[in-house]
Order: structure tokens, then C-alpha cells, then sequence
């Protein structure tokens, strides 16, 4: 099987690897990178004919650094299948609307894509496919692809101690790309939600926690103590993610339902709670985040960013500006976590999406057989 980078690799943001074999060609996600301007640099690094070419597109969720630039593939050529969970399906036209162009949206809009369900098979053309649950968010998926007794193993975006969200044993390959977005953090899961509570402890006048509305506020939800409230527009979302038990560990249904009932509400306009505030995205791009960032700012009001921050954002400008807190939650692997799903898969050649090379060459020293060099445009055989 022939793999090409055309983006996620040698950097982070708009994640998107093609695979080629017996004349099939398809592409594992489609993201956009939120820290670059719209144009070549915010989109994946793939020509229109390329696009015309490909058979289809499988998308491992439905964040935008893996799914937002659909639209913009099926503006510029891309005909053939899309294929994702249901899950996936139902988040993918908030997450274009947050990150798309209107243009792009429309076209998306009149696409269907072909529901696919973790753990049961099928195949593209030659190349067999597994998925399993990810464990980053409901309807998260990896992906291993088998073909003439090779292999590769996709993670997308796992979370091997996801504290809620179920996550399945990837089976062995030859090349394997592992979720590097946290690059050498050390840090156990546990400690990280630790830290986070204490916190939040140490702030009972409430603060502002931007979170993607997938994943992240789940987890979020199932860690704060203490009262919690959540903008209008995130309650259907939220109660349909946890509505879907079978992404979840036994007893987080429960955890989960009791705290987004006893969630109170918040909304523009409104002085901001003495609560912890989940509103999305989680970096003041889009959504409610944005208006709750900017009150938070003028009101001298406590704000934790948790997740990834791109360079521009307002997040970013609230953080450089000794506005906001930051503390990473875990929903993505640590180093020791990925070096076991590397050892455990065998590969003899990993790869490492989502970080940029200098963070690749210094987890070569933790996982054998990665390539560190590789980056958009690049292609790998197996």
C-alpha cells in the first residue's frame, strides 16, 4: 500500500493521509489547520485531480482538524463515497459551519454520507477495513486497512484512559500513525484531572471553560464537582452524546445524565454564572465561546482553556495577555501511552500526526521505528 502525507504530518492541524492500493484510492480524514489564514496553508495539501481520483473519504470524527474541510474537497472534485458513524454524520454540519465557508457547507449540505459502525468490517475495492472506538469522542473511530498481507493502522484520535469514553485494542500492523498531539507529556490522565479540579476548586466565583461540544465537554462534564452551566445551544448535543451508551464505560450514562440535569443555563447577554461555563468551540473561534471569551475579558472573569490553542485565536491573545489559565485535559495519548499502542501494534515503521517534526524526532527516542521526517507531500510504502 502506497501512504501519502497530505497533512497532519510534520505538523499540526488538517489531518489528512492517503492510501493507495490495486487502483483504489481514498483518504483518511480531511481537516483544516485553525492557527493558518483561510487559503493553501488552512486546507489539506491535495491537487483537484487528486480529489477527482480518490474512491472515497473516511472520516474518523468529526472534529475540524479531521472533517472540515469536506466541503471544501467536494467543491474542488472530490465525487466519490464519504463514509463515517452516525454519530459523526449528525456533528459534521456544526463543526462546517463553525469552520467552512458557506459555499462549502452547501456543497456538503447535498451530500449523503454511508454510515459505518465500529467493529463491524467492510472493504474499499481491495483494501479490507476495520474500525474500533476510539475513545476521544461518541462516534470516534480508528481505522486499520489490510491489503495482500500488509497493513496500516490509523488512530485518528484515541484516548487510551479516557475516564468515560470506551476505547478498543487496535489489531497489529506494518505502519501505524499514532496520536501525537501531546507530544512528550509524561502526565497520567489521573493527575491531569486533578490538577483541573483543584483548579476549579480554587475559583468558586465560576469561570469560562471553552471545549470543543464533542469529547472534550463530555469528559469535562463527568470531572467538575461543583456547579456546572452550559450554553442553550450545547444541551441537545450534549444529551444525545451520552444518550449513545455504547461509546461510553460502564456507569458514565448515569454520572453523565445527573450532571447535564442539574446543569444550569447561560446565554449571551446574561451576567456570566458562578458556575463552570461550558460553552464551545474551545478556542473562541466560533460558537458561544466567542461572546463569553470577550465578557470574561472585560469582566476581569477566571477563564480555563484546556485543549490545543491555535496562534491567533482568543484564546491564544487571552492567554499571552495573562487572561486565562491553561491546563491540558487528557484526550489525547500521552508519550508512554502511545509507545505501548506502538509496541503493542509491531509496526516496523510509525508515523506521527498532529505534531510538528522537531516533536517527532524527540518521541523517536521513546518509539522505535518512527520517522520523524516525513511531511506534506511526502509519500511511504508498505
Amino acid at each position: 500500500m502506497k501512504i501519502k502525507i497530505h497533512g497532519g504530518v510534520g505538523e499540526k492541524g488538517r489531518t489528512c493521509i492517503g492510501i493507495e492500493h490495486g487502483g483504489t484510492r481514498l483518504l483518511l480524514d480531511v481537516g483544516v489547520d485553525t492557527s493558518a489564514p483561510r487559503g493553501p496553508g488552512y486546507y489539506p495539501v491535495i491537487t483537484p485531480d487528486e480529489l477527482k481520483r480518490l474512491d472515497a473519504i473516511i472520516v474518523t470524527h468529526a472534529h475540524e482538524d479531521h472533517v472540515a474541510a469536506l466541503g471544501w474537497c467536494l467543491a474542488h472534485g472530490f465525487a466519490g463515497r464519504i463514509l463515517m458513524t452516525a454519530e459523526s454524520a449528525a456533528e459534521t454540519d456544526a463543526t462546517l459551519a463553525a469552520y467552512a465557508t458557506p459555499q462549502e457547507c452547501a456543497v456538503a449540505a447535498e451530500s449523503t454520507p454511508e454510515i459505518i459502525t465500529a467493529g463491524e468490517d467492510f472493504r474499499l475495492g481491495p483494501i479490507a477495513i476495520r474500525t474500533g472506538r476510539s475513545g476521544h469522542v461518541v462516534g470516534g473511530v480508528w481505522c486499520h486497512l489490510s491489503a495482500e498481507g500488509r497493513s496500516v493502522g490509523y488512530c485518528g484520535d484515541v484516548v487510551p484512559a479516557s475516564p468515560v469514553f470506551a476505547m478498543d485494542p487496535l489489531p497489529p500492523c506494518d505502519l501505524l500513525l499514532i496520536d501525537a498531539s501531546y507530544g512528550e507529556d509524561r502526565v497520567p490522565a489521573a493527575e491531569r484531572g486533578a490538577t483541573i479540579s483543584r483548579w476549579l476548586a480554587g475559583h468558586p466565583q465560576g469561570a469560562v471553560l471553552p471545549t470543543p461540544l464533542s469529547g472534550r465537554s463530555i469528559e469535562l462534564l463527568g470531572l467538575i464537582q461543583g456547579p456546572i452551566a452550559i450554553h442553550p445551544s450545547m444541551k441537545a448535543a450534549l444529551a444525545e452524546q451520552i444518550a449513545a451508551s455504547d461509546w461510553l464505560k460502564p456507569g458514565a450514562f448515569d454520572l453523565l445524565s445527573a450532571r447535564l440535569a442539574d446543569a444550569v443555563s447561560w446565554q449571551e447577554g446574561q451576567p456570566l454564572p458562578v458556575a463552570a461555563l461550558l460553552c464551545d468551540d474551545g478556542m473562541g473561534l466560533a460558537g458561544p465561546s466567542r461572546a463569553a471569551l470577550a465578557q470574561a475579558r472585560r469582566d476581569g472573569h477566571p477563564v480555563l482553556l484546556t485543549g490545543h490553542i491555535p496562534k491567533g485565536s482568543p484564546a491564544d491573545a487571552m492567554r499571552a495577555a495573562g487572561k486565562a489559565d491553561w491546563l491540558r485535559f487528557p484526550t489525547h495519548p500521552t508519550l508512554p501511552e502511545n509507545a505501548c499502542i506502538a509496541a503493542a501494534s509491531g509496526a516496523r515503521l510509525v508515523l506521527a500526526h498532529s505534531c510538528d517534526e522537531p516533536t517527532a524526532r524527540a518521541l523517536a527516542a521513546d518509539i522505535p521505528n518512527l520517522v520523524a521526517d516525513l511531511k506534506p507531500g511526502d509519500v511511504i510504502e508498505v
